[in-house]
């Protein structure tokens, strides 16, 4: 299994993200979005051309994208480049029924902005649950012995700089 497959198999039932990015005047600010679809590192989202996020990418396309599953011990962070797409097929694609209570027009709301986020690297974190972690904190407490309490590892996918 290479590095973003295993990256994408870890945030496929993960729905939402946490975006970061970098505001116009240079802070960074997250905002929720939902995943509507992991291509093996390239990451899709439909935002509103109205928000400053969308307004944000147009001028500094890097983000961050935040992945948090508590139930599996699980937490991924993804490096990546946003651009923002025009692209009927893909919005019919990703579409659903629920993105009309945000656009009054449906899938012709003038509003509408594909983004697209090409992964280029990630970094995650899981561990073999609440229990067995507690259990090993406390053996560590006990014993002195440093326990071993999960996986954390980086991938690159792309360029490092």
């Amino acid at each position: 299994m290479s590095d973003m497959q295993k990256i994408s198999s870890m945030i496929n039932d993960i729905r939402f993200a946490m975006l970061v990015f970098t505001t116009s005047s240079g802070h960074l600010h997250a905002c929720p979005m939902t995943t509507q679809q992991d291509e093996q590192g390239s990451i899709w989202f439909i935002g509103d051309k109205r928000t400053e996020l969308v307004e944000s990418v147009g001028r500094q396309p890097e983000i961050n994208l935040s992945y948090s599953h508590p139930a599996k011990s699980l937490y991924v962070s993804v490096t990546g480049t946003a651009r923002l797409v025009t692209d009927a097929a893909k919005l019919e694609e990703l579409w659903s029924p629920a993105y009309e209570a945000f656009f009054e027009q449906g899938k012709q709301d003038p509003n509408i902005q594909l983004i697209q986020v090409t992964a280029r690297g990630a970094e995650y974190w899981e561990s073999d649950g609440k229990i067995l972690t507690a259990l090993k904190m406390a053996t560590a407490a006990v014993t002195g012995a440093t326990q071993s309490l999960g996986n954390h590892e980086k991938v690159w996918l792309g360029d490092q700089n």
